[in-house]
């Protein structure tokens, strides 16, 4: 690849505003505002949590090893209290059982950083709670017991590569807290130089010759950091918070994260290392400990199964680092007339805004919007809100919706309206999707809360499986209406609910939930590729919170400048489009949401 050197040179250009040619990392003179200015990536300050696919079984103190997208979980106690030889694998998204250990443990460390193919499971405890030195290596499909470490303990730190190199330092040896460290050379192992700290329910991560050892217990709970450098262990920078039973994520000594953990209870505490100290960043989303062991980097890290509150929990979460691209709303060209509720279709520079509901009737006005404003053309034949919206702005659809609850289908050509075979059944506030000659109607009101789909094949709807959950003001997005949609959020009948269902063209299969439940609210996107925005929480009001959904699970991104319900949208994750709805009156506020590859800024002394 070209460095920005021999693309542009290293002249200065001079251009009166935002130079147009401008390449990230190029700097020029903006003559008319008299400064120096610089375009750069547009990414995150930094990092977050977001929910990823649960393990089979609930457990904790198990085995913990691999990257974000290639994990291996093994051995560990259930809610029962059994250990198993359990052994599941994590592709990115979901967990797989494969091949058991031969023993079954808990409390045991782990090596392996390049994956789930090469795996060293180490000491623990057994079925009867006494104190191993077993070790087992695994070669991606199977199990083999191999040579035993030299002192019998558990809860230790841990490092290394896997089934030939890993480290094992400090622990529990049946009551005494240890200092000793053993280096496996992938046949044997051998005692080297002791942690300057004796303890037990630490945590580590890194490699044979470049490792970080991390609080603990010491007695009592301790935050001191120890570096590794291949001989000898030498004390740096402690953690910002004291605490045992934490797991941790990191391929050296270089950059790594430690995350939840125990003091006076189950912490949700994140901390990022830098090579040099520790910072507090984002909150794993539940608090838990007990988890042993950690899989994945500094800025693709991996947290599952431990401890929640006072139960086993399954639930898994993935950590994205600094540096991923990241969206936000901005002010847009103001819709002609206030309104909520709105069918809303197309993308950001070409969206149509059909119907909804003033401060005092229904109203067929239709508005098409071109990137910048929003120009009134002709009604739909009904005046109506809450209706389902498929489709372009040539070629649009809008079905069902209140005025009152009613199943009316009308076409859009660009031009005019038309009616058109209507939903076999009448109802409003539904989630809809798809394109003028495929479309998908879920859920929605009438006469109560529905889990009703249909399917629009151009000409007819027909009645297909149900939703899981029966639920109204809901949204939805989609890909194929025939293959691949997705609904999202709503009331059913009157809790508010994160759900998230996918249907794959024959049936619906409820997936991750939003982090925040409510309804009345706004989506685009595809069934891989989502956005949920706004919203109606219930007593607490209306809400600007913004999520994404990624194809697995439902992420926090930046609010809605301004919090609204009954708020519509279109559009796609990248530049989607938010317009009317309500705070305490109807609104003509538009946003657009963007993802720009770089940004302009401006030097400052």
């Amino acid at each position: 690849m070209a460095t920005y050197k021999e693309k542009v040179g290293t002249s200065v250009v001079n251009f009166a505003g935002n130079y147009p040619g401008v390449v990230e990392g190029e700097l020029w003179y903006d003559s008319t505002n008299k400064d120096f200015k610089y375009q750069y990536a547009n990414v995150t300050a930094a990092g977050s949590w977001r929910t990823g696919g649960s393990l089979n079984t609930a457990k904790q103190q198990m085995g913990q090893t691999g990257l974000q997208t290639a994990a291996l979980a093994f051995g560990g106690e259930t809610a029962t209290a059994v250990t198993v030889t359990e052994t599941e694998a994590y592709n990115g998204t979901s967990w797989t059982e494969v091949n058991d250990m031969n023993n079954a443990f808990y409390r045991m460390g782990g090596a392996g950083i390049s994956g789930n193919t090469s795996v060293l499971s180490f000491g623990g405890r057994n079925s009867s709670n006494t104190v191993q030195n077993n070790t087992e290596s695994w070669n991606g499909t199977n199990w083999t017991a191999v040579n035993t470490m030299g002192t019998a303990r558990d809860i230790m730190g841990d490092a290394g590569t896997g089934n030939t190199s890993a480290l094992a330092f400090g622990g529990d040896s049946g009551g005494s807290q240890l200092a000793i460290t053993e280096l496996y050379n992938g046949t044997n192992w051998a005692e080297v130089n002791d942690l300057n700290d004796s303890r037990s329910d630490l945590t580590g991560f890194g490699i044979a010759t470049s490792a970080i050892a991390a609080g603990g217990f010491s007695p009592p709970n301790t935050a001191n950091t120890e570096l590794w450098n291949g001989t000898n262990w030498t004390e740096v920078n402690n953690m910002n918070t004291a605490r045992q039973e934490m797991s941790s994520a990191g391929v050296d000594s270089t950059a790594g994260l430690i995350f939840g953990g125990a003091d006076s209870g189950k912490k949700a505490l994140t901390e990022e290392w830098n090579g040099t100290n520790w910072t507090e960043v984002a909150d794993l989303s539940t608090a838990r400990a007990y988890m042993n062991g950690g899989a994945g980097t500094v800025t693709a890290g991996l947290a599952f199964g431990g401890e929640a509150a006072s139960a086993r929990t399954a639930a898994t979460e993935e950590w994205t680092g600094a540096g991923a691209a990241v969206g936000a709303w901005s002010t847009g060209g103001s819709l002609n007339t206030a309104r909520m509720g709105i069918g809303g279709l197309g993308i950001q520079t070409s969206s149509l805004a059909a119907g909804g509901h003033t401060a005092t009737a229904y109203v067929a006005v239709t508005e098409l919007y071109n990137g910048s404003n929003w120009t009134e053309v002709n009604d739909m034949t009904t005046g109506r809100a809450y209706t389902g919206a498929a489709g372009t702005t040539t070629a649009g659809l809008v079905f069902g919706g209140s005025d009152p609850s009613t199943g009316k289908t009308e076409t859009w050509n660009g031009t005019n309206w038309a009616e058109v075979n209507g939903l076999n059944q009448a109802r409003n506030v539904l989630g809809g999707s798809g394109t003028s000659t495929a479309a998908i109607a879920a859920g929605g009101y009438g006469p109560s809360y529905s889990a009703l789909t249909e399917l629009w094949n151009g000409s007819n709807w027909t009645e297909v499986n149900d939703l899981n959950t029966a639920r109204y003001a809901l949204a939805a997005a989609n890909q194929s209406p025939s293959t691949a949609s997705l609904v999202f959020g709503g009331q059913d009948p009157s809790p508010l609910t994160g759900k998230t269902e996918l249907w794959n063209g024959t049936n619906w299969t409820e997936v991750n939930d939003l982090n925040t439940a409510r309804s009345y609210f706004g989506g685009n996107g595809t069934s891989t590729s989502a956005l949920a925005f706004g919203g109606y929480l219930g007593p607490p009001g209306v809400t600007a919170n913004t999520e994404d959904w990624n194809g697995a699970s439902w992420s926090e991104v930046n609010n809605l400048n301004t919090a609204r319900d009954n708020v519509s949208g279109s559009g796609t994750t990248t530049a989607g489009l938010a317009f009317g709805g309500e705070v305490s009156g109807r609104l003509t506020a538009t946003e657009e949401w963007n993802v720009p590859s770089n940004v302009v800024k401006t030097l400052t002394d």
